[in-house]
């Protein structure tokens, strides 16, 4: 069956979430790309922010997961992102090359890009939960996961959102259900009180940082 190589930055980091768009996708390993910079400025179909890249300096650099995926199914993540509105949100690539941890590189890389970027806007919490969750899942650098976790996010305005409740159950369904407490989902998780988002990832980063 024939596959690509996609490079999620996004939502998409936390494996659980890609595999519900295209049930073939498998984790290479983390990678980076030079020169680009990971911000907010992809304006959603429902006015929330989405991430996406812009060019950078040199210097700059982001952190994410490679992934194999059978070409059939690129159809579905394309719709998954908005490729398919019009306009739309975001706009395939097939020309990105990323490096891996060992210095070697991969060529031909897809990923998705904002077909325009806007100021820079705030995600839903739930959207920014999924992405701090990939980033601790992918195993991303600690400097990293605390960047997207004080990223400004605000509440849904509609808790019953099908992508809000989708999204919710994949961060329990993967393990982090303390994440999706946070963003105000009923799950049997500890601590009882109330507990924010930064909160959690604060404690995340603090555990990383130590264990390195």
């Amino acid at each position: 069956m024939p596959r690509f190589h996609y490079f999620a930055y996004g939502s998409n980091l936390l494996a659980e979430r890609l595999t519900a768009r295209c049930p073939s996708a498998r984790v290479i390993g983390a990678v980076s790309v030079t020169g680009w910079r990971l911000v907010f400025q992809a304006k959603s179909f429902d006015g929330s922010g989405k991430a996406t890249m812009v060019k950078g300096e040199d210097g700059d650099v982001v952190h994410g997961r490679l992934y194999e995926i059978a070409v059939a199914e690129r159809e579905g993540l394309d719709r998954a992102e908005g490729a398919d509105r019009d306009p739309p949100i975001h706009v395939r690539h097939d020309d990105f090359v990323v490096t891996a941890a060992d210095g070697s590189t991969v060529s031909d890389v897809s990923v998705h890009l904002a077909r325009e970027e806007t100021v820079a806007l705030p995600p839903w919490d739930w959207y920014r939960a999924l992405i701090v969750a990939g980033a601790m899942q992918a195993e991303l650098p600690a400097a990293d996961v605390a960047a997207l976790a004080v990223v400004p996010a605000l509440p849904d305005v509609l808790p019953k959102r099908k992508t809000r409740l989708e999204a919710l159950r994949i961060l329990v369904g993967a393990g982090y259900a303390e994440l999706a407490k946070a963003c105000g989902a009923s799950v049997p998780v500890a601590p009882a009180a109330s507990t924010t988002l930064d909160e959690v990832a604060e404690r995340a980063v603090a555990e990383a940082i130590s264990a390195a």
